[in-house]
């Protein structure tokens, strides 16, 4: 059993979070953001599939526990100021967001408002039932 040194490295919010960011290690892009504890951060590690803490349901997220659209973890990292977790992963069904979209990162600003600049690839009725 490894120790857990590495999770004592990481600046932790008051809360007992830190923000990541989950990458698609293909293509770059970030599809999601979320917080984990380090809880969630061991059972990504353990699993190799990402674990997330859920602020408004109060626990553990396994994320694609639900739908199906699971994130294989290739990566961890973190940033120099070690209160940044990235991960490199690989997203089951190519859908990360919850409206059925590749990212959670759908809307750009442009002429003063929200843009919704990606399709939705499958409806969250057909994920979510």
């Amino acid at each position: 059993m490894m120790s857990d040194q590495w999770l004592e490295e990481i600046q932790w919010t008051q809360e007992g979070l830190v923000p990541a960011i989950a990458q698609d290690a293909a293509s770059g892009r970030v599809v999601m953001f979320a917080w984990m504890n380090r809880e969630s951060l061991r059972k990504t590690r353990e699993t190799g599939e990402a674990h997330y803490w859920s602020r408004s349901r109060g626990k553990l997220w396994h994320k694609g526990e639900e739908s199906g659209h699971v994130q294989k973890v290739s990566s961890i990292r973190i940033d120099c100021d070690a209160d940044v977790v990235l991960l490199g992963i690989e997203q089951a069904g190519g859908i990360a967001c919850h409206t059925g979209r590749e990212s959670c990162f759908y809307r750009e600003l442009a002429d003063g408002g929200w843009i919704n600049k990606d399709a939705v690839l499958k409806d969250p009725r057909e994920i979510y039932k």
